[in-house]
């Protein structure tokens, strides 16, 4: 049988190659240097013909369409031009000022004129907020712990006016937030990032998944993503096919595998590592971790996309607000999905060497700035990703290099950290215990987004550390913590 070609680049987006950096195809997507079949689907699609290697495949338009979907998700409700035949559809003020012209007001809302086709539209958020005071109340009872049900009886709203409130809450806060991020996008020209991926509801088993990227010193959080569509439809592939259409949405007749139960945890940090190879290895798909699932509790309305699609377009919105960067440090926990997202989406700056991708597993106790007097290096998994390990009163510390950069363990075990993005997911999960855990909204993740957009804005303006300090403050954005009123203004 000929050799089958790899799915079509999109918009000069490949990223079907070798992700072994030591091999001579990584980064190259010429087809004759794979072995590429499409016969069985339990079978690796994509082997490397140098080193063996077996990245799974990707549908590059998809990934586009998953980064569009997302950036739909974000923009909702912020004023943008509306107009399905102009280049600036979607396209908000706050962030793309330069393409429309302030035209009166509406009451006391903000009008805006479209320079590219002259349509109009209003900001409606950017008027007096009259529910303000009632907002804040739900907000302060959200915050310290009540139920829906406890909230609506102390306000004496029912249910439907409380998500409605809520909804309101997250636009503002979206609205917000916007101005902040491209303002710190325009004033870096280096910066450090802590990524990780964790279920969305971790004891629903509903294959939702929460990605999040901070900046690592401060802890702001700069792009939070799930691989979940409220508005989409299940898809149809019972095996992923990246070169079909609408190859990113998952079935919702899911089958799990006999061999994917997550191996058992160990005290040594070694034997973590080792394992979680193991346990990435029982998938069929090594970068999807639903393949340790044995069962799926699939949401009852909407569709799940598969997890890889969403981390790649995850990874391409940090590089497209970050191209300017001179320098950019990314450490993320042992995940293959987010290695190869990250690898693929930034290989222009590996091979310029201009960027830093770490594994990085540690002890929450290890001491910060600490990088320990011994440090044993081992080659791990069927990568044989160099690993280097130390320990710092009784705490352990590992660092994987994943550009390939040797001899400066020292250097990378005191520097690369990847707890600030977990911290923050588990600031959420004990804030809002009652609601991401309800038996009944397992299958109903679609009610936990606005929460999220409101935690973002409230973390990275409104929460204070030890110091009194903000996330923003940090960065230079704010100069003073936000207050709930001025947030809901």
């Amino acid at each position: 049988m000929p050799t089958e070609k790899l799915p079509l680049a999109a918009k000069g987006l490949q990223l079907n190659f070798c992700k072994t950096l030591a091999c001579d195809n990584f980064g190259n997507s010429d087809e004759q240097h794979y072995l590429v079949q499409r016969t069985n689907p339990k079978r690796p699609a994509l082997v490397c013909r140098k080193c063996g290697a077996f990245p799974p495949l990707i549908n590059n338009n998809e990934v586009l369409n998953e980064l569009a979907r997302q950036r739909t998700v974000q923009s909702h409700s912020l004023p943008s031009c509306n107009n399905p035949a102009c280049d600036h559809l979607g396209l908000d003020v706050l962030t793309h000022r330069e393409l429309y012209h302030a035209f009166g007001y509406s009451g006391d809302r903000q009008r805006y004129r479209c320079k590219s086709c002259a349509s109009t539209f209003v900001d409606k958020w950017s008027g007096e907020n009259q529910k303000s005071l009632i907002q804040q109340k739900i907000l302060g009872f959200l915050f310290t712990g009540y139920s829906v049900r406890e909230i609506c009886r102390r306000l004496h709203i029912n249910p439907k006016t409380f998500y409605d409130h809520i909804n309101q809450i997250a636009n503002r806060c979206r609205r917000h937030m916007s101005l902040f991020d491209t303002r710190l996008q325009h004033d870096r020209t280096e910066i450090q990032l802590a990524s990780n991926a964790t279920p969305l509801q971790p004891l629903s088993n509903n294959g939702v998944f929460w990605y999040t990227t901070v900046e690592m010193n401060s802890g702001y959080v700069i792009a939070q993503h799930i691989n979940y569509s409220e508005c989409d439809n299940p898809g149809t592939q019972s095996d992923h096919d990246p070169f079909n259409d609408e190859a990113q949405f998952l079935p919702n007749t899911f089958i799990g595998e006999a061999n994917s139960q997550p191996t058992l945890a160990s005290n040594s940090i070694f034997k973590r590592v080792d394992n979680k190879y193991q346990e990435i290895l029982a998938r069929a798909n090594v970068e999807d971790p639903l393949g340790n699932y044995v069962s799926l509790n699939y949401p009852s309305k909407g569709a799940i996309i598969r997890p890889p699609y969403t981390s790649y377009a995850h990874f391409l919105e940090i590089q497209q607000a970050f191209s300017h960067c001179d320098s950019i440090e990314i450490y993320m926990p042992q995940e293959p999905m987010l290695r190869s997202a990250a690898m693929s989406v930034f290989l222009k700056r590996i091979q310029e060497n201009s960027i830093d991708l770490l594994y990085v597993t540690q002890d929450s106790a290890f001491p910060l700035e600490e990088s320990g007097k011994k440090i044993d290096i081992h080659l791990v998994g069927w990568w044989r990703d160099r690993w280097a390990f130390t320990e710092v009163n009784e705490q352990h510390k590992g660092i994987c290099h994943l550009n390939g950069a040797e001899n400066n363990e020292v250097y990378w075990l005191k520097r690369a950290s990847a707890t600030t993005a977990k911290d923050y997911q588990d600031r959420f999960y004990t804030q809002f215990t009652s609601l991401v855990d309800e038996p009944r909204r397992k299958l109903r993740p679609a009610s936990l987004l606005p929460l999220l957009d409101i935690f973002r804005s409230w973390h990275n303006l409104c929460h204070q550390d030890k110091f009194g300090i903000t996330p923003a403050q940090k960065l230079g954005l704010i100069s003073k913590p936000i207050t709930l009123a001025e947030l809901l203004s």
